[in-house]
């Protein structure tokens, strides 16, 4: 079965007209991207959009020999013209099916959105599935929660707004709708996407891609898209993003077990403000363990994908049972804890087999703290990092919002 996307684009289109944000000032070229189409197998077409017949002809494809045409979502721009010859549109009843002319089917899924997702089915029996922007499954796994709607096997291909709704990927993994040999690629991709290379990395990330428009994709085939590291670093100082990066990261899988090394401070209501922003912000499925016992979570073969946040605070809570702010105390016996503390850290992260991101502090390119406790916090940061980070697939660091990649 063959997809051939005519456009890629949110359903206005990228760049938006007279928008003058900087997403859309580059997306020029291949980074241009209509309104989403896609024609399978020249006999249907998921969504007519303004235009369709030139971005057919682009594509090297023809309209002729059209049978079926959906629509995926209310259309809020002016009318679209629809193009001599073809069958006049349609919106399909949730749950209903239809048999195409050549052996193809159409069943509709409902989802949680104004619109519908389509499931069609090429005689040799692959499985596509197709959502609308801002779309995810109405019946399977809601809020990470078992799926209501039966699932037979993962889909050869899956189009949805990853951007948007990474929600949807985890609802779709968790029900095992999604999996390894899934080729999952992104469309509805607006102005709210990141530019250019930002943009494979945020996806690679979460085990998916994107492509030009005019692509054509062969369902079932193998996409070599990167795997998902196994052991993510994030970096950065005070309100860079950090924390945002990594909760993004993970925001495509279910069962999430966040990591809270900071726990709860009783009297504290500008603390106790932070991390109930942090709460709301997790998607609703992610359980939470305030602890700074690490080492047992990366033991768990089985267990979910962890999110650390963070290490500095880990850091703090080891110092504070070693009794390492004292200097005389330091010099005895509390750096041989702290260092002993860290090779054991060091190794439990070596040899995890847990998917694992981590948050930490990069300190030490500022003032150098008054203090000698302070100045042995950082110096002792700075070793901790660069431990874990000589361990780590893959290394972030945040500056202003934005992550460079170090590994």
């Amino acid at each position: 079965m063959e997809l051939t996307l005519l456009g890629t684009g949110a359903p206005e289109g990228l760049p938006v007209p007279d928008c003058p944000c900087a997403v859309c000032a580059l997306a020029t070229g291949e980074a241009a991207r209509g309104a989403t189409s896609v024609l399978v197998d020249g006999v249907v077409l998921l969504d007519l959009t303004p235009g369709i017949a030139l971005a057919a002809a682009r594509a090297g494809q023809t309209l002729g020999g059209l049978r079926l045409v959906l629509l995926s979502h209310p259309h809020d721009g002016p009318p679209v013209e629809i193009p001599a010859g073809l069958p006049a549109p349609a919106r399909v009843p949730d749950g209903q099916s239809l048999s195409v002319l050549g052996g193809h089917r159409v069943r509709a899924v409902a989802v949680d959105a104004p619109g519908t997702g389509y499931e069609v089915e090429s005689p040799d029996g692959l499985r596509v599935l197709y959502l609308p922007p801002g779309g995810a499954p109405a019946g399977i796994a809601p809020n990470g929660g078992p799926p209501t709607e039966a699932v037979p096997a993962p889909y050869d291909l899956v189009l949805l707004d990853v951007v948007g709704r990474p929600d949807a990927l985890a609802r779709l993994r968790a029900a095992g709708a999604v999996a390894g040999t899934t080729d999952v690629v992104a469309v509805h991709v607006g102005h709210d996407a990141p530019p250019g290379p930002e943009l494979a990395r945020r996806l690679a990330a979460l085990g998916a891609r994107a492509v030009p428009d005019g692509t054509t994709l062969a369902a079932g085939d193998y996409q070599e898209v990167p795997d998902v590291p196994r052991r993510t670093l994030v970096l950065g100082g005070a309100r860079s993003g950090k924390s945002a990066e990594a909760e993004r990261r993970l925001a495509a899988f279910p069962d999430v077990l966040y990591v809270a090394t900071g726990g709860t401070r009783d009297g504290d209501a500008e603390w106790a403000e932070r991390v109930t922003a942090h709460r709301e912000r997790r998607p609703a499925s992610w359980r939470t363990a305030e602890t700074c016992d690490l080492l047992p979570l990366l033991a768990d073969a089985d267990g979910p994908p962890l999110l650390i946040d963070c290490l500095s605070l880990w850091l703090t809570h080891a110092m504070d049972e070693a009794g390492a702010w004292d200097d005389a105390t330091w010099h005895r016996s509390g750096s041989a804890t702290v260092r002993a503390d860290i090779d054991a850290l060091r190794s439990a992260w070596r040899g995890t087999r847990r998917t694992v991101v981590a948050v930490s502090n990069e300190v030490g390119s500022g003032v150098v703290p008054a203090t000698s406790s302070g100045r042995r916090f950082r110096d002792v940061l700075g070793h901790l990092n660069a431990t874990l980070a000589e361990q780590s697939e893959e290394v972030l660091l945040m500056t202003a919002g934005l992550p460079v990649r170090l590994r």
